[in-house]
């Protein structure tokens, strides 16, 4: 039986009876494949490298330095330790100004993975045993290409100048944030006091590397974890580099669902293939049938043959995702700034399950029937309808289908709402589709006979064309969201911002420098609000403590409540802000204990109006009462605080400024005037970080873009099974229509009408529910109103009629080649 499933598959395929069923399960397997290799390959990494990852065996990680006897304990276990601090400062060398992510590291850094420098800007990097000396510092490829400097050159930094003694091009602790995407300056920790870069409110962030016995680690590890406060964690190989295994599991999340896109789809061409397969095998079954092979002999011998189609559906498909991955890596990898192992056999098998939920859900409840075929069928060819087992079975694979989309969200919750979204917007674009087959239908007079029968064969055909529109139009509507849309989102927001909103923000200020520095800002004729800030960690809101643990389900409440509040005073409302609930402060609050929250924060931390908020600033509780919840302007570019006081309550704090100014592209050289005049300073150039913020989303969208593909070519799979489906049927219409007196020529611009027609719909309603959606984007995230571009309605529909053209033709121009007697014979 498995030789004879072996050889019907070969001459099947040969054949092309079930090529376009193995092209659905190719497709739908390397979608999931490249995927799952991708997302193995960083985990692997991560597991396997953890502690090289971290730099040592435990890293503890905090926003003030760590106390001396946690040291002190660590020394006497017998552990090594060595020291990074990490934080932003602008750099300055040739003239140049640039933004750069700090690192001050120790001597015995790093205790564990692999540090390399070159001594030239592209030459490959040597392992090193340890980072920079005092007095020099080493800078990465992008930072030397910014500054045009190279080694032997000397750079400044904050009130030092150091020599620049190699290019850095790879270290094991890199992070992954939004600085850490910022070029790295790698210089020694003993730099640190000499440079007054580290000033009070400066964002530092302290880790201490830890490797020794695993027993010494683990007693370490215990003895501290009692002794943890507010802004200190530990890492370990467990629980390695948290940043990148949120950003895999958003990511790969993410990149699943939209994969699974692409499963749906080929679900469908599935059903339509093993239909057509059912219905053109009825008669070689009963043949079969009367030489004595029982039903449960059919079901077996088809069994087998998908199975074997199947396992060479699998093999293929996983080998083009082995290769697409590498798509992905091109995106993505260059984010995360680790080195990839080759990826393990766990992808093969989310593929093989994928094969397995499409065999078994959607091609064999049709060809349960071939099991049913009476032998009669020799003498008589009919056949009923499905019966209702057969619906169950289609049931069953869309139940298959929703487990899969639960399993690869990774949350119930996530997973249900992603079965009623696909759920949703297919019967959306059903009903959207099935309402425009039926108007066009009503467009058939006054054409010449290429139009009427054209729309008269759509009409005919009406829940097949529906389903080729739904089919086309969600692949491209996938990549307008990607392509037109993100970029109008873009467009529209920037046109949103003021030409003359601030576009440097400036930190580190310190409350010495500000009578020169507002004087500096005067003589530039820059208008600037110096505004104090205050670094306060929120502890209690109306007398219940709170941490990251008050808020298990909330990971946006679970980082704010852990991270330090920027504070600040003032007496009248800042510029930009509205005030939804409360009143605010009057000239007789001076010194009282009342605070002004943002709406936002508020909601998020379960904060109202009355609640008593206890601070813990420089070791010392403050205590406010909220009196007003504010609405910012974020797009105003302005320096907004979470939380305002009126003066006298929080001002014997120590304090340290930011303002916030638009420097016009004629003054750009005032930046880096006003380093070299106050060195502690850092400068942020909004528009840098912007055009750094558009890069990753760009990649990202690309990668997205790229998984879509597989969409948009599961859809055009669609298209062709459907009309394939009925090729007979159409087949036999056409020769009726010439033996009644047609044209080829006429039945060539009736059929190319129908195929146009259908892109043409489906990409009208893909540019639809790309508008509709970019504008509840726009609306709920941006607070924008988006305009509607016509032109987009436009290119979508040429676009998808020339792809339903393209790929309508390969699969009916055969039907003018057949002679219309043999086609009336077949039918008859």
């Amino acid at each position: 039986m498995i030789g004879l499933a072996r050889r019907m598959l070969g001459r099947e395929l040969r054949s092309g009876e079930l090529r376009l069923l193995f092209a659905a399960l190719v497709v739908a397997v390397a979608a999931v494949t490249a995927v799952g290799f991708f997302a193995d390959r960083v985990r692997l990494a991560l597991d396997s490298e953890a502690q090289q990852l971290m730099g040592g065996d435990l890293v503890l990680i905090a926003d003030q330095p760590w106390p001396s006897a946690v040291i002190d304990e660590a020394r006497r276990r017998g552990l090594e330790q060595a020291e990074t601090l990490t934080f932003p400062s602008m750099v300055l060398a040739n003239g140049q100004a640039q933004l750069a992510d700090i690192k001050a590291v120790s001597s015995s850094y790093p205790l564990r993975g692999r540090l390399s420098a070159a001594q030239q800007i592209g030459e490959p990097g040597q392992p090193v045993g340890q980072g920079p000396q005092a007095g020099s510092v080493w800078l990465d490829e992008r930072l030397a290409t910014a500054l045009q400097a190279a080694p032997g050159d000397r750079v400044t930094l904050g009130q030092r100048q150091l020599q620049v003694a190699a290019i850095l091009t790879q270290e094991p602790d890199r992070s992954f944030n939004l600085f850490a995407l910022a070029p790295r300056l790698l210089m020694h920790v003993d730099d640190i006091a000499s440079s007054g870069l580290v000033q009070f409110g400066s964002r530092v962030t302290y880790r201490r590397l830890l490797t020794g016995e695993p027993k010494a680690v683990a007693g370490f590890r215990k003895w501290l974890e009692a002794r943890l406060s507010r802004g200190q964690r530990l890492e370990d190989a467990q629980n390695a580099r948290p940043e990148i295994r949120s950003a895999l599991d958003r990511a790969q999340r993410f990149l699943g669902l939209a994969s699974l896109l692409t499963v749906v789809l080929s679900a469908v061409s599935v059903a339509l293939a093993a239909r057509r397969y059912m219905q053109r095998h009825l008669d070689a079954c009963a043949v079969m049938r009367c030489f004595g092979i029982t039903q449960f002999g059919l079901i077996r011998l088809h069994a087998a043959l998908f199975i074997w189609l199947a396992l060479l559906a699998i093999g293929l498909g996983a080998i083009l995702g082995f290769a697409t991955h590498f798509v992905l890596l091109r995106w993505l990898g260059s984010l995360l700034a680790i080195n990839l192992p080759l990826p393990g056999w766990l992808p093969l098998g989310q593929g093989a399950a994928v094969a397995a939920v499409l065999l078994f859900g959607f091609a064999f409840p049709p060809l349960l029937q071939l099991s049913k075929v009476p032998t009669l069928r020799v003498l008589r060819r009919e056949l009923g309808p499905p019966t209702p087992f057969l619906l169950g079975g289609y049931a069953l694979g869309l139940l298959l289908l929703a487990g899969l989309m639960v399993l690869v969200a990774g949350d119930r919750r996530l997973g249900g709402l992603a079965v009623l979204g696909f759920a949703g917007a297919l019967l959306v674009f059903w009903s959207l589709a099935r309402l425009a087959v039926g108007a066009i239908a009503g467009l058939r007079s006054g054409g010449g006979f290429g139009w009427r029968q054209g729309l008269a064969s759509l009409a005919r055909h009406r829940s097949a064309s529906a389903l080729q529109i739904v089919a086309l139009a969600i692949g491209l509507m996938a990549m307008l969201l990607l392509t037109v849309t993100r970029g109008q989102l873009l467009e529209t927001w920037q046109k949103a911002v003021p030409s003359d909103a601030p576009n440097r923000f400036v930190i580190n200020i310190q409350p010495d420098q500000l009578p020169s520095l507002g004087e500096r800002l005067a003589q530039a004729g820059i208008k600037a609000e110096l505004s104090p800030m205050v670094r306060a960690r929120l502890i209690e809101i109306g007398g219940r403590p709170v941490s990251a643990a008050s808020y298990p389900d909330d990971e946006r409440a679970q980082r704010l409540i852990e991270r330090e509040f920027n504070l600040s005073w003032r007496s009248d409302p800042p510029p930009g802000n509205r005030l939804v609930a409360g009143r605010w402060f009057g000239p007789n609050d001076a010194g009282q204990g009342l605070a002004s929250v943002e709406e936002g924060l508020a909601q998020t931390l379960g904060i109202g109006l009355g609640n008593e908020l206890v601070f813990m600033v420089a070791d010392q509780e403050k205590r406010v009462v909220v009196s007003s919840l504010r609405r910012l302007d974020w797009d105003s570019m302005r320096v907004n605080f979470f939380v305002l006081t009126p003066p006298g309550v929080i001002d014997d704090a120590p304090t340290s400024y930011i303002t916030s100014f638009h420097l016009p592209e004629a003054q750009q050289a005032f930046g880096r005037q006003l380093v070299m005049q106050f060195p502690n300073l850092t400068i942020i150039d909004v528009g840098a970080v912007l055009r750094q913020f558009q890069g990753i989303v760009g990649q990202v969208a690309g990668a997205v873009q790229f998984i879509f593909l597989f969409t948009l070519l599961a859809g055009a799979i669609v298209l062709y099974s459907a009309l394939a489906s009925a090729f007979d049927e159409r087949r036999y219409e056409l020769a009726i229509m010439r033996a009644l007196g047609a044209h080829r020529r006429q039945l060539r611009q009736a059929m190319l009408t129908e195929l146009a027609v259908t892109g043409t719909t489906a990409g009208l309603i893909a540019a639809l529910g790309a508008s509709a959606l970019g504008q509840v984007i726009a609306r709920r995230v941006f607070e924008l109103s988006l305009p509607f571009d016509p032109l987009l309605l436009l290119y979508s529909a040429a676009g998808g009629a020339v792809l339903s053209v393209a790929v309508g033709w390969l699969a009916m121009r055969r039907l003018l080649q057949t002679p219309p007697l043999l086609a009336l014979r077949a039918g008859a």
